[in-house]
């Protein structure tokens, strides 16, 4: 989730990257882990960025050396408040829902489970408040910025692990086929939609047109 983060945003900025793929098992996690992400990141967790001599981790530090290093087309918005607005919606997907969505991965047999039950709930009550910012704009910090594209890939992983956005909250609708309709985006998500076909896991609805 959060290195497909990091390959929007680049793709977004039309920053020329290699990407690295880290092998992945549902139950083991990234094993073998990467030498290069033992060796950059103390966390030995993706994604980590490789740019010459600098070697950083952690995809909300990676998104801050992009809009550094190529400014244009920015990705946070110009208005100080707008992108402190940003910036803390970035974060809260990371750090308020994400989390919810990474209990229900551990809970997939055991949908009743009430843990599982209060983890949907969560990122229902999430889902609300997001529909709340999306009344009056069309992305959620008024601009397209690296909030929605954190938050993009969150919920994409909330639809597979039983917490998906429904029509209770059309504005979040409406919001991801914006999402969805940027090249970058399909891009990114589309390689995910066919690498779950391919593994025969189920592939939420709306990437069905794409994988």
């Amino acid at each position: 989730m959060f290195g497909a983060k990091v390959e929007i945003a680049a793709h977004e900025k039309g920053i020329d990257f290699e990407l690295v793929m880290a092998p992945f098992d549902q139950l083991r996690g990234y094993n073998p882990k990467h030498p290069d992400v033992l060796r950059v990141n103390p966390n030995h967790q993706v994604p980590v960025l490789i740019d010459g001599n600098l070697e950083i981790f952690d995809s909300t530090q990676i998104f801050e050396y992009f809009e550094d290093l190529k400014p244009n087309p920015a990705l946070w918005p110009a208005h100080p408040e707008a992108r402190a607005m940003a910036r803390q919606l970035e974060h809260c997907s990371d750090e308020i829902y994400f989390p919810h969505i990474v209990r229900l991965m551990g809970l997939e047999d055991a949908p009743h489970d009430p843990a599982a039950q209060t983890a949907r709930n969560e990122a229902l009550q999430y889902y609300r408040r997001m529909e709340r910012v999306l009344a009056a704009r069309e992305f959620l910090a008024e601009t397209y910025s690296y909030a929605d594209i954190a938050f993009y890939m969150a919920q994409l992983f909330g639809a597979r692990k039983g917490a998906p956005i429904t029509g209770e909250t059309p504005n979040l609708l409406a919001w991801r086929e914006r999402m969805i309709a940027r090249p970058a985006v399909r891009k990114v998500a589309g390689a995910m939609a066919g690498y779950l076909a391919s593994i025969g896991s189920a592939v939420p609805d709306f990437l069905h047109e794409l994988d």
